[in-house]
């Protein structure tokens, strides 16, 4: 196909080289990358009006996709332990009325939410990912979608996380009510669709 560009540059937030820049100055390895943000965009989009949830901001990469692809009255809330990296999301992102920095333990935060108060959840973090993924499944509305991402082998994985990443994919599959995707486009993903 002439001019498809498979790359994910061409649909890059705006404020992507910022955050960008800013991430590999504070020296910070865990990056979204633009693949991801291409996907996060479109699944955001399918949300109108949607409440969504970060669990992990990092340095706000995927937090400015999820914001390219919201509505005007769609809100994402974003949470992470470290106040260093969260900064930078701020620094570039606490202009827009439709998101909510938190800055906090992440299990702490899924714990205290209401039962299906979500129609996205991207876990982005070792909390409702690895620690207590029943807790961020109950925050999905039927319809509304999880997803985890780096589920493909990455350079930073520390020894033993091929396992708790194939555990992980296991308890996604055996799901009652669920439909799930596993999808190997940037660094991973599966996604899983609470059926209505």
């Amino acid at each position: 196909m002439s001019g498809f560009d498979n790359s994910g540059q061409d649909a890059l937030p705006a404020s992507w080289k910022e955050i960008q820049r800013a991430t590999r100055q504070l020296g910070f390895d865990m990056p979204s990358e633009p693949r991801t943000a291409v996907l996060l965009r479109a699944l955001a989009a399918s949300k109108p009006g949607g409440r969504l949830l970060e669990i992990g901001t990092g340095t706000g990469l995927a937090t400015a996709a999820l914001l390219a692809g919201m509505d005007h009255v769609a809100r994402l809330v974003s949470v992470d332990i470290d106040p260093v990296a969260q900064q930078i999301a701020q620094t570039y992102l606490g202009f827009d009325q439709r998101v909510r920095f938190v800055l906090g333990d992440g299990l702490e935060f899924l714990r205290t939410q209401s039962p299906q108060s979500f129609d996205l959840v991207f876990a982005d973090a070792i909390p409702g990912k690895y620690d207590d993924l029943p807790a961020a499944l109950t925050l999905v509305r039927p319809g509304g979608f999880y997803i985890g991402d780096d589920m493909l082998p990455q350079q930073n994985w520390p020894p033993g996380h091929q396992e708790r990443v194939d555990a992980l994919s296991d308890k996604l599959s055996a799901l009652s009510g669920w439909t799930l995707l596993n999808l190997a486009w940037g660094s991973g993903f599966v996604i899983a669709v609470r059926l209505a």
